[in-house]
């Protein structure tokens, strides 16, 4: 380990973590990365339960990006690395990286994370919880700015969900791993068995909370460039609760 601000985890991938083809599902992914972020952060002392009892706020994720070499399989081991960079003025980056059990780096990600107030739901400055990483020398995981999403021509609805208990975290809202459920189901069985998604990138922008209804929007105008995007939005409201942006390649 190169220093105490990397960390390391292992897993091993079980029958309950993939989907038809036997590999990890996306929204298991997404779950690892929070998983071990939230082990990292519990090491200098910001873990969630002491963010929530000493400050008053919570971790939230504001945006994310994904690569994807290859999927893990059913029954194999890997290893989730991440490490943070310098806090921002309201933002916290971490990145991750994924290895099989050679070595190979098999997925990247590079993440945004905020703190918000748990009762006024408002984002909090980054030197409001006093974290101090020791410093970290390393390159970003993915070697990009985040893209500004946004439609191409207008979406199509491909579906409506309504946020129950099982879609809710601790912090009472969807979880982000969920959003991901939402996403891979605009499409059909038939269109996962053709394509795989080979990158992802999601704006968390407002919280979906239980009894809401989401309307999941696509727009397919650039398929033939292997590049789809997704928004969510509150059917009562109309606002954006989620923007993605998919690249596919066919298997």
């Amino acid at each position: 380990m190169e220093n105490s601000a990397v960390y390391q985890k292992q897993y091993k991938i079980e029958i309950s973590d993939v989907d038809f083809n036997r590999q990890l599902k996306l929204s298991k992914l997404f779950s690892l990365f929070q998983d071990v972020a939230s082990e990292a952060a519990e090491r200098f002392g910001k873990g969630i339960s002491t963010l929530a009892s000493d400050y008053g706020v919570s971790w939230v994720l504001a945006k994310v990006r994904v690569e994807i070499i290859r999927y893990p399989n059913w029954n194999e081991s890997i290893l989730i690395e991440t490490w943070p960079h310098k806090a921002k003025t309201l933002e916290f980056d971490r990145d991750f990286l994924v290895y099989d059990n050679d070595g190979n780096v098999i997925i990247k990600a590079i993440s945004t994370w905020i703190i918000i107030d748990i009762n006024t739901r408002r984002i909090k400055r980054t030197d409001s919880i006093n974290i101090l990483y020791p410093e970290v020398t390393r390159e970003k995981a993915i070697d990009k700015e985040y893209e500004k999403l946004k439609s191409y021509n207008n979406p199509e609805m491909a579906y409506k969900k309504m946020i129950g208990y099982s879609d809710i975290d601790f912090n009472g809202h969807l979880n982000n791993s969920k959003y991901i459920d939402f996403i891979t189901d605009c499409f059909t069985l038939e269109s996962h068995r053709t394509y795989a998604l080979k990158a992802i990138e999601v704006n968390f922008i407002n919280e979906a909370l239980p009894n809401e209804t989401l309307v999941l929007n696509r727009d397919l105008s650039r398929f033939a460039q292997n590049i789809i995007y997704i928004e969510g939005n509150n059917e009562n409201d109309g606002k954006i609760i989620f923007k993605a942006l998919l690249e596919i390649a066919k298997r």
